[in-house]
């Protein structure tokens, strides 16, 4: 029986009140309710506040280059089919440096799952816009305000028909648990955009900020209808829903692979003769 205290009791560098902390209890929450032992997952990460919670879990973890955690963890769940490979970083990572591997992992639609902490902010280097900083917001880096569209990633998953689109609140904790259940299940690119207050740096998009305006999807909303994922895709401001988006049945980019048919690339041996020839057929 796997408990959350097989991932382990950490003490964290975040802020007291930051949402990582409840997003670092409920990802353990999850997957000891998947019955997913430590072993079983791997957990891949970028750079930034955000991408220190895999360092707090007691599992199989990789940290990549800043904004390079969905490269990684798609190599790794090609390699090995039979890892639970989740990705978790922020919204700068995930969206900023790692913007155009978003996109790939969209059209892709490898069976790994995207938990993107979205505070909003960079806050690991002192609060500057990220790409999902809301239209005017001042910060440190900009004085007169964010002069950008704010960046939607949960409407651009939709639009690119991703398997699997979400969005969570740290401070719905049963809801988001079952949430990341839902997406790690999902045979496909699963993207959970969760909404988290950085305490430090957001003074705008606070716990309460959150709490006034987020809202759980009903029965009436059918993910499957490309039409009405849209349009609540696009819903942020003073109303803001929360659960499954988006969804489809895409078959996942491992089953269009031929080269995996044999079985997971890890479990190979290698044909020393045969690299043998490709090497020398170069000479």
């Amino acid at each position: 029986m796997v408990g959350m205290e097989d991932y382990g009791q950490f003490e964290t560098a975040w802020c007291p009140g930051c949402g990582n902390h409840a997003i670092l209890k409920v990802v353990k929450k999850a997957l000891a309710g998947l019955g997913l032992a430590p072993h079983e997952v791997l957990l891949v990460t970028g750079i930034g506040q955000a991408a220190k919670a895999p360092l707090y879990m007691n599992c199989n973890m990789f940290t990549g280059l800043h904004g390079r955690s969905l490269p990684a963890a798609t190599g790794a769940r090609l390699a090995n089919p039979g890892l639970t490979v989740i990705a978790e970083s922020g919204d700068g990572c995930s969206y900023g440096e790692g913007g155009n591997h978003f996109l790939a992992a969209l059209r892709r639609n490898v069976n790994i799952t995207l938990l993107a902490h979205d505070n909003q902010v960079y806050g690991l280097t002192k609060g500057q816009a990220s790409p999902t900083t809301m239209q005017g917001m001042k910060t440190k880096a900009q004085l007169f305000g964010q002069p950008s569209l704010a960046f939607n990633p949960v409407a651009v998953a939709a639009a690119m028909r991703a398997g699997f689109v979400a969005r969570g609140f740290s401070g719905e904790i049963e809801h988001l648990a079952g949430l990341i259940q839902e997406a790690v299940r999902h045979p496909g690119f699963a993207l959970l955009d969760i909404l988290q207050p950085c305490v430090s740096f957001n003074k705008l998009n606070t716990f309460s900020w959150y709490k006034e305006r987020v809202y759980r999807l009903g029965p009436e909303h059918d993910p499957t209808d490309f039409a009405q994922a849209m349009s609540k895709a696009q819903e942020f401001g003073e109303r803001i829903p929360i659960g499954v988006i988006a969804r489809n049945d895409r078959p996942p980019f491992e089953a269009g692979v031929p080269g995996l048919a044999r079985g997971p690339l890890a479990a190979r041996s290698l044909d020393r003769d045969a690299l043998r020839r490709i090497v020398e057929s170069y000479a």
